[in-house]
This record gives structure tokens, sequence and C-alpha cells, in this order.
């Protein structure tokens, strides 16, 4: 845990690469202190077909689903974190956005299959 999505407009790749978006937000997750290394799942989609008002702006948008049980303050600092992280990268024009979302711990399930 978490898992962190981070989407973004297609058009940012000429800029940074993805693998270093993913890297920031990897780094605040750590810097956060409430998620160990090996815990942290990234992924990325870029969307080729975007609006914002009518308009083709470039945009990051991540999301961040953590198991329920930290608190508001532990949740906002995370995502101060995860945003200063992006807005690091030398990008103009450009919308940021973080949410953190909580699974219910009693309902969230997980299984890894191992090859033998």
């Amino acid at each position: 845990m978490p898992h962190c999505v981070v989407e973004y407009s297609q058009n940012l790749e000429q800029e940074v690469p993805p693998a270093d978006l993913l890297e920031a937000v990897k780094e605040a997750c750590i810097a956060s202190t409430l998620f160990s290394v090996e815990d942290i799942k990234l992924r990325s989609l870029p969307y080729k077909s975007f609006l914002t008002g009518g308009k083709e702006d470039a945009f990051i948008h991540v999301t961040l689903r953590v198991l329920s049980g930290r608190t508001v303050e532990q949740r906002k600092q995370l995502s101060d974190l995860v945003l200063e992280g992006l807005t690091q990268f030398p990008l103009k024009d450009v919308s940021f956005s973080v949410e953190v979302c909580e699974m219910e711990r009693d309902t969230y399930v997980k299984r890894v299959v191992l090859s033998q």
C-alpha cells in the first residue's frame, strides 16, 4: 500500500518521462514515512484526448489509494508531498492535482500468486 496512479496528458511525455513522474511520487510516499518502499505500487496512464474548460490543457493528476486508518493530517501531508515532488519538474502551463482516497481495510483483499 499505497496504490499510486499517475494520470497525465500524453503531450507531457516529450518534457518529462513517465518513469520520472512515478519516481517523484514514490519518493514523496517514502518521505511521508507512512509506507515502506516495498509496499508502494505505482502505475501511470497517459491520455491522448483531454479537455479542460474546452481546451487541451496539459495536466497531471495523482490518485493515492491507501488503507483506511490514517488521519486527515497524514493524508494531507502525503498529498502535499506528492504535489511538491511533481511541481519540481520544469513544466509550464500544466494543471497538477493530487487526491488521497481511503480503501476500507475490512473489504480490501489481496493475493499474490508466485511461480513455483
